[in-house]
């Protein structure tokens, strides 16, 4: 019987913010001043993937500068998100070098997101018998959820990463149906992504009406069974409502040049991660993959500087068993520039 297949789906962009926000009061800085905060977070998390999860193929999606159709259509589209750092920016290219020495595919299409990337191969992996995770913090994936493709929500403190399945996305927008996401992000809004929803209509009306209608399209015609205020918002923000429905649906027909299956786990460049982590010192890690001998006596690098805020201190941050302690406290969950 042939080995199951099992693709992971990383959202790079969430999970490098994540990893760089998690170390916003205590970034890592190495002696040439470089902030890899965001690099040996991801790293870390990318590792922990494929040594407990162990997955057959694997792919890293990123977004594109480039404006998408939802761009076009609503200027005002993730118009509130302030500009990326710089030193968070200058660290994208060197994750993206990161990936191709542990050969493992980087993906971007100019005019999608990565979630449509990830929507399209989860679709197409559906199809051809793979299991699918697609890692991400992000809430709005519930909708591509079915019986074989998951959202693995990485670890926060210490703990274990969340899997979450069609049973669980329904008890946590109380709905019958995962295609529900979209009508209750499309009445309640999206603040991360500046999508409007109704004015005046929250999470808990918004599930409400879901429950009680089915759908954003079955209330938008039978509003007169609404009273009062709800009534009046609802028949005066009807185009935005469905607009922003629109917007907040995650495409799964981008048109791609490649198929999961040529997503194959492949053995990493030793030699390109052995000097990759030597220029972004890490030392430690280097040593825990086999990539250079341990360190004996003073030949140890310098550990990095662990630049907190107002109070610069001297430190590794690993502990014994190579994990990185205490990068999780801070509440990243939706991975979004602040």
């Amino acid at each position: 019987m042939a080995a199951p297949k099992k693709l992971f789906l990383l959202d790079a962009m969430a999970l490098v913010y994540r990893a760089y926000f998690a170390f916003s009061n205590n970034h890592r800085i190495n002696s040439k001043g470089q902030n890899t905060s965001a690099i040996f977070g991801f790293t870390n998390t990318l590792l922990e993937v494929l040594k407990k999860e162990n997955p057959t193929h694997i792919a890293v999606v990123f977004d594109t500068a480039a404006p998408t159709s939802r761009h076009e259509e609503f200027t005002a589209y993730k118009a509130n998100r302030q500009e990326i750092p710089e030193d968070l920016a200058s660290s994208i290219p060197v994750v993206v070098q990161l990936c191709e020495a542990f050969n493992i595919p980087v993906l971007s299409k100019d005019g999608y997101e990565a979630d449509d990337i990830i929507g399209t191969l989860a679709r197409q992996a559906e199809a051809s018998g793979f299991e699918t995770y697609m890692m991400t913090p992000d809430k709005d994936y519930g909708q591509l959820v079915d019986e074989h493709t998951f959202i693995y929500k990485p670890p926060r403190g210490g703990g274990k990463p969340e899997v979450l399945g069609i049973k669980e996305i329904c008890e946590r927008w109380e709905i019958e149906r995962v295609e529900q996401v979209k009508d209750i992000l499309g009445l309640m809004g999206d603040s991360v992504d500046n999508i409007p929803g109704i004015p005046g209509v929250g999470e808990k009306t918004a599930i409400a009406l879901v429950k009680q209608f089915g759908s954003l399209e079955n209330l938008l015609i039978a509003t007169d069974q609404l009273k009062g205020k709800l009534k009046e918002k609802v028949e005066q923000h009807k185009e935005l409502a469905i607009q922003s429905k629109r917007l907040a649906t995650i495409m799964i027909d981008v048109p791609l040049d490649i198929q999961p299956e040529q997503l194959d786990r492949k053995e990493w460049n030793k030699e390109a991660l052995r000097e990759l982590f030597a220029e972004l010192e890490f030392r430690r890690m280097s040593e825990q993959l086999g990539l250079v001998a341990p360190s004996v006596g003073t030949t140890e690098m310098p550990k990095p500087t662990l630049a907190k805020k107002g109070n610069p201190a001297q430190g590794s941050l690993f502990g014994d068993d190579g994990h990185v302690e205490d990068v999780e406290d801070v509440d990243v969950s939706e991975a979004t520039p602040p």
